[in-house]
């Protein structure tokens, strides 16, 4: 049975790696991760991509929503500029001195930390405010809601490093605002405001920067008041979506309905 409208008990705080730059706090059915690094404008690392798949997979089976958030004045600035000097095995320059296939297992284990939108019964939610730069543009990507800040800036400067987006960015960029626009993003390297962004269809809403506290709160609130269940059907409806005819689309509502009324009438277990 769905409980999300019960009383909340305290949100209880995760241990994380010390150095990863990342806070998390969890409750029973919301957990919020906070890139806790404003001094380095919550710039990104291995380190941090690790804690971020950790706390994933380790997230209690209770949680229904994932919020992605970040102190200081800009939500990430993008990868760490250490990571392009570091020989280390984690850095960008110790990357092209290991085999192809090490290199890229690497980078598909960074990958898994930018996939926020996948599983159905978690619905994610990444409030972004000031610069959202490389990698920050492409973790606010991941989420299936983007909340911004009247003063968020939003850019893919990957190109500008002599390098390409390689977190999942480019076909979540495409699905979401159509090939040409993305392409025009990512090759010029400019930045988009928070109102183009909405007019883009990259934010599902903009504030007031003293205001995205409130409004990530007015949405999770409205996220948890609904049916559990019927929450995820939906939202496997919706992300399979692309990818079906609108015949096979039609049937798959058929048979997710025929599912929810059977459990409604106590015939499913």
């Amino acid at each position: 049975m769905d409980t999300s409208d019960s009383p909340q008990p305290a949100a209880r705080t995760l241990d994380t790696d010390p150095d990863a730059g990342l806070a998390v706090e969890v409750s029973t059915h919301a957990v919020t991760i906070t890139l806790a690094n404003p001094a380095r404008l919550n710039a990104q690392s291995p380190r941090l991509w690790a804690e971020l798949v950790r706390v994933r997979r380790e997230l209690p089976g209770t949680v229904r929503v994932a919020v992605i958030r970040a102190e200081g004045r800009a939500f990430s600035a993008g990868l760490d500029r250490a990571l392009f000097t570091s020989s280390a095995a984690d850095g960008m320059a110790g990357l092209a001195h290991q085999s192809a296939a090490e290199a890229t297992g690497r980078i598909a284990q960074w990958q898994r930390a930018f996939d926020w939108t996948s599983a159905a019964d978690l619905v994610s939610v990444a409030a972004v405010q000031g610069h959202a730069i490389g990698a920050g543009f492409q973790l606010a990507l991941g989420a299936d809601l983007r909340i911004l800040a009247d003063d968020a800036q939003l850019c893919m400067a990957e190109t500008a490093l002599g390098i390409v987006p390689d977190l999942g960015g480019t076909k979540r960029l495409v699905d979401l605002i159509g090939y040409s626009r993305a392409a025009e993003i990512c090759l010029t390297g400019r930045r988009v405001g928070a109102e183009e962004a909405l007019r883009l269809g990259l934010a599902s809403r903009v504030v007031a920067a003293d205001a995205l506290d409130a409004a990530v709160t007015e949405t999770v609130d409205a996220l948890l008041a609904t049916d559990r269940d019927a929450a995820a059907e939906t939202k496997a409806l919706l992300l399979a979506a692309a990818r079906r005819t609108q015949a096979e689309q039609q049937a798959a509502e058929r048979d997710a309905q025929y599912r929810r009324l059977r459990t409604i009438a106590g015939l499913e277990e």
